[in-house]
């Protein structure tokens, strides 16, 4: 073994390295709004099940408030976990798809990605199911509009779930 090999494995012995997450920064050319999309509409559902989760009465037996709780959190965590998705969706879309050829046929593109962000940053911090109807809104519009850089004419697809909405497609 050469010594520059053991020195990196003493190191790495020492020091752990972090694992790192990125998306394709090659560019590796594929980029798709559908996960923002997505990640809009688990965001929306969490907000109707927590605005529909029964509250325990004061009454309540210590059980039954403890479910209550546990699903609560759930609903949070998985609300903001949502959230956060789609703002590294639309991150990569914003920052590493869109040039300035999609500016000029498209100038609102900056604005359009800013509420979004500011959007999921409220539907993570609050319990708004405006926001979250408002977001997947913006979701949808951003969907459109990357599809037309493609030269894609887009349809809404009814999503089937409990959660309603529709999604964003290119028509094959």
């Amino acid at each position: 073994m050469r010594p520059f090999d053991r020195a990196l494995r003493t190191l790495a012995r020492v020091v752990t390295p972090e694992e790192a997450h990125a998306h394709c920064d090659v560019p590796c050319g594929i980029y798709d709004p559908h996960q923002a999309q997505v990640a809009a509409l688990t965001i929306l559902r969490m907000n109707q099940l927590i605005r529909d989760l029964p509250k325990p009465d004061a009454h309540a037996p210590a059980d039954e408030v403890e479910t209550h709780d546990a699903k609560l959190g759930r609903f949070i965590a998985s609300k903001e976990e949502h959230a956060e998705m789609c703002k590294r969706e639309l991150r990569i879309l914003w920052g590493d798809y869109f040039n300035p050829t999609h500016l000029e046929a498209h100038p609102d593109v900056h604005d359009l990605f800013w509420n979004a962000m500011k959007l999921a940053s409220r539907t993570r911090q609050e319990v708004d199911i405006a926001a979250a109807e408002q977001l997947l809104a913006t979701t949808q519009q951003i969907a459109e509009l990357f599809w037309d850089t493609k030269g894609a004419q887009t349809q809404r697809v009814p999503t089937r779930h409990a959660v309603g909405g529709e999604l964003v497609h290119p028509i094959p």
